[in-house]
């Protein structure tokens, strides 16, 4: 067990552990604001997973239980992969391509498409693609030097 004090801990992190459990911690807040009623509007008709989802995170992001639920999911990762700085860095760059990954994946398939089973529609499109960039751009410049190659 680690003598270690959280205050003591905060000291010695990083900033780009620190930006990777900052980049968690908002993952895991819109989870839960998804399960929220009047934050996410039309509530009552939010589906496992799928399109037919007319759940509105904020109005504006189209939510599922299935959605919300891989946001806590990766808001998760960061708090366990942001012990190392290493870890810190795979987090923000891989969750970042992750994320580019899904707004390619949001232009190619339709918001009515079955496929579109996360579900996703413009809006989340385009907020896919800046954090995208944003989590690579932080990976990279927050990367310790001797870790850049």
């Amino acid at each position: 067990m680690s003598s270690t004090s959280p205050a003591a801990a905060a000291r010695t992190r990083t900033r780009i552990q620190t930006a990777a459990l900052a980049v968690g911690a908002v993952f895991v807040l819109v989870g839960i604001l998804g399960f929220i009623p009047g934050i996410t509007s039309d509530y009552d008709t939010m589906a496992f997973a799928g399109h037919h989802s007319e759940a509105r995170l904020l109005g504006i992001f189209q939510v599922s239980i299935l959605h919300n639920i891989v946001h806590l999911l990766f808001g998760l990762a960061a708090f366990a992969l942001a012990k190392t700085v290493s870890g810190a860095r795979m987090y923000l760059i891989a969750g970042g391509a992750i994320y580019l990954v899904l707004f390619l994946y949001g232009l190619v398939v339709g918001d009515d498409s079955s496929a579109n089973f996360v579900p996703v529609n413009t809006a989340d499109d385009w907020l896919h693609l800046v954090l995208g960039l944003g989590m690579i751009g932080l990976g990279l410049a927050l990367s310790p030097k001797s870790v850049r190659r």
